[in-house]
């Protein structure tokens, strides 16, 4: 058995992995990133958020990603014929409505190779990858895990470490060796999708470029464009409505209710056979251990309605790289800093997933009335929108501040809630005087 020894060992190449991996290796640590896929395979996840355009230019990967002919994404459409879970009609969240000093844009990319990107940058930066590597087991000593061994090309191999990051997705590496996920049960849906080739904008009644989600009485159906002449298209919907029927015969019924996503599918041809993704959408109350943590989907999963899913894997990958490069430096910090990045992760992703079960409860509309009533009107649509482009961790934001109130949609067993924006941290004494000055407008008009 081959045998080496490593600072951190990153389970899973996915963004979260690839992302952790870079950070560490940047910060001139020793760390091996295992794969078990050969090569990178499509996720859910194609929709990228503004936010993370601000993430990537803080840890410096903003360039790289930029450079790849991406489609570019400067606002999603929201449309509603039920009149029942958006606002009336179409509504259009516009990036260039967040506010001066936040990214107007993001980019919608092809899973596969965007994933294999990272994953080079990881490299690049140091960090040694291996593809094809299957883990088995999880190396303890009493209570704390201290590396684990894999197999590559028919050999096993063990890496000693003094942290493991479990970024294996929805393979739940270290939830499933202790038992820890559990289903939202609220949110147990089920996506069928597929890719198409022939795509003309021209036939597209929105803005060439935007994510379009489109609701219906039995869930919702997305459209986005990957490239000048492909598009992604998806249904989401209970599993009981799935067992109803077959997938084929949902997947075409779905559609054909969003009358503007059909229209954009004009002469468009499949590329790929219909798949299914099942009971996707869950979470863990316990992230971190002796010794590891977890980050991205490896911890929690919700529903890809708002297209948050990679920034919140990428946003807790970096603050979990940061976390280790301080316990490395000083381990009798564990505890406190473990517990610290357990919260943030959790803060994260309790807020992300509040904006699903809004979305879903019919209840956006009110809440964002309900917040209406904390600030003045005219900045609104403005926080509305910084929270769809991804402002998952402000204490600024009124409308998340509102859906936060919400105790049915609590997620998480109860937990202190850590904010500072991952994307633009040194905007946050900014937020801070918007919000106070919008209160005292407020007040002045009498609202």
């Amino acid at each position: 058995m081959a045998k080496e020894t490593a600072d951190v060992v990153v389970i899973g190449a996915g963004p979260a992995g690839s992302v952790s991996a870079y950070m560490l290796a940047k910060q001139g640590h020793k760390v091996v990133l295992l794969e078990k896929e050969r090569d990178p395979r499509f996720h859910i996840g194609e929709s990228l958020l503004p936010y993370m355009m601000g993430l990537f230019e803080r840890i410096g990967l903003r360039d790289v990603v930029a450079s790849q002919d991406y489609v570019p994404k400067f606002g999603g459409e929201f449309i509603d014929p039920t009149e029942k879970k958006f606002f009336e009609g179409v509504f259009r969240a516009d990036f260039t409505k967040q506010g001066t000093g936040r990214h107007d844009n993001a980019f919608q990319v092809e899973r596969a190779r965007f994933d294999r990107l990272l994953a080079e940058q990881a490299a690049a930066a140091g960090a040694r990858t291996v593809f094809g590597a299957n883990v088995g087991e999880l190396l303890m000593e009493g209570d704390r895990m201290v590396g684990v061994r894999y197999e590559h090309d028919g050999e096993q191999h063990e890496v000693r470490s003094s942290y493991v990051i479990d970024a294996s997705g929805r393979h739940g590496k270290i939830a499933n060796r202790f038992g820890l996920r559990k289903t939202l049960e609220k949110l147990r849906m089920v996506a069928v999708f597929r890719h198409y080739s022939g795509l003309d904008e021209s036939n597209n009644l929105g803005i060439e470029g935007d994510i379009q989600v489109g609701a219906h009485d039995d869930g919702w159906v997305w459209a986005i464009p990957l490239s000048k002449d492909a598009i992604s298209v998806g249904t989401v919907m209970p599993r009981d409505v799935l067992r109803a029927s077959t997938p084929e015969q949902r997947f075409e019924e779905h559609v054909a209710r969003i009358p503007r996503i059909v229209s954009r599918l004009k002469g468009t041809t499949p590329t790929m056979d219909l798949k299914v993704e099942t009971d996707y959408c869950y979470h863990t109350d316990t992230v971190t251990g002796p010794g590891w943590l977890m980050v991205g989907d490896a911890g929690c999963f919700g529903d890809p309605m708002f297209s948050g899913g990679v920034l919140v894997a990428s946003s807790t990958a970096v603050r979990a790289a940061e976390t280790l490069g301080e316990l490395l430096a000083d381990p009798t910090q564990e505890e406190r800093l473990l517990e610290r990045y357990s919260n943030y992760f959790k803060t994260g992703y309790d807020t992300y997933i509040r904006l699903i079960h809004a979305y879903y409860d019919g209840e956006l509309v009110a809440m964002a009335a309900d917040a209406a009533r904390s600030t003045d009107r005219d900045t609104l649509e403005r926080y509305l929108v910084r929270l769809i482009g991804g402002d998952f961790w402000s204490e600024h934001n009124s409308v998340a501040m509102e859906m936060r109130r919400r105790k049915e949609w609590d997620t998480f067993e109860p937990f202190t809630r850590v904010y500072g924006c991952p994307a633009y941290p040194h905007l946050d004494e900014v937020d801070r005087k918007e919000r106070s000055e919008s209160r005292v407008l407020r007040v002045t008009a009498g609202r």
